[in-house]
């Protein structure tokens, strides 16, 4: 009897950590409807560009996507046309531009509240 009581403890700290990981590891991973925040008054600065030309993204047409942290996402709240000719040399459609931002991304999309093409001192300035 005396051996099979360390055994009975030892299997139960086994299930506890185990069952614990599994609970932790529910927690952190993320569904579609994840909303991604930063405070609306701090601006960040994100590659932009069109979506489809220059980041890959499937599509119906040219529209403006940024990329975060090396993920794509269509704004909404601001449009690829609202910033110069997306097909000039240095538009959306020819090249991956720097934008200063403020907004979310709720469902895969970036929801901008503010989106401001920077110039390209402002981009070598700010690196």
């Amino acid at each position: 009897m005396q051996h099979s009581t360390p055994q009975f403890f030892v299997v139960l700290a086994l299930v506890t950590l185990v069952i614990g990981c599994q609970e932790q590891a529910a927690e952190v991973q993320p569904d579609h409807h994840t909303v991604i925040t930063t405070p609306q008054d701090q601006a960040f600065v994100v590659e932009a560009a069109c979506g489809e030309c220059q980041f890959g993204l499937a599509g119906n047409g040219c529209d403006l996507a940024v990329r975060i942290d090396g993920k794509a996402y269509f704004v909404d709240g601001t449009g690829i046309d609202d910033h110069g000719d997306a097909h000039s040399d240095d538009g959306f459609c020819n090249a991956v531009r720097q934008a200063s931002v403020q907004g979310h991304v709720e469902n895969d999309r970036f929801v901008a509240t503010s989106f401001e093409l920077l110039s390209s001192d402002e981009k070598s300035d700010s690196n």
